[in-house]
């Protein structure tokens, strides 16, 4: 039996209700997990202390194939599959513990960025065959989010796939079609163990 750990996170600043848990918890309800795959789902707080630590701990718990975060990044407008992670701290408001740390590593001494390590340009593809709005991110900023996606990074085994999704408020992209993306990413990453090559990049 192959665990697939994902994670949302709950609600922050303003934020009441986050997409990125209510995504993952009906991802929890609807998904149809392949024969010998079995998926554990949770909404972190967003937390950089407490987030980090859980997310480290479910890892060394549940020992999974696969770990996809997920959370809210509120000024975009499309499901953004993120490709780095940095080892840097750099909160814009505090976090709901009221830390605000400035520049400051994730990881002391680790290395400064860590990439991805789920086959994102295929689940670009996948998402976008299925009509949903998605792109590659090359940062996943430098908030909770992007802590918990280099604390799971730094956290997994080599050759385990990990990586993160940002999701717009559920005004722009419907908590359905963002659980229908988190299950497309998935099934992507269990049948596709080798990234496809197709140009990615961007000028801006």
């Amino acid at each position: 039996m192959r665990t697939v750990l994902v994670t949302g996170f709950g609600p922050f600043s303003d934020h009441a209700d986050n997409p990125s848990a209510l995504a993952v918890d009906a991802l929890a309800r609807e998904w149809s997990a392949p024969d010998g795959v079995t998926l554990v789902a949770e909404a972190l707080p967003v937390s950089f202390a407490r987030a980090t630590a859980r997310v480290r701990a479910l890892v060394a718990e549940h020992r999974p194939a696969v770990v996809v975060g997920a959370g809210l990044a509120a000024g975009r407008d499309r499901i953004s599959l993120e490709r780095v992670a940095l080892n840097l701290l750099d909160a814009r408001i505090p976090d709901v513990d009221g830390a605000q740390p400035v520049d400051v590593p994730v990881v002391p001494g680790a290395p400064l960025a860590r990439g991805t390590t789920l086959p994102v340009k295929a689940a670009l593809a996948a998402l976008r065959d299925a009509g949903l709005p998605a792109e590659l991110s090359l940062s996943a900023g430098t908030y909770v989010c992007n802590a918990v996606m280099y604390a799971a990074l730094e956290a997994v085994p080599e050759g385990v796939p990990a990586g993160f999704v940002h999701v717009p408020p559920a005004d722009v992209v419907p908590v359905a079609d963002v659980a229908r993306a988190l299950a497309l990413v998935l099934d992507t990453v269990l049948t596709t163990p080798v990234d496809v090559v197709v140009p990615g990049g961007r000028e801006d």
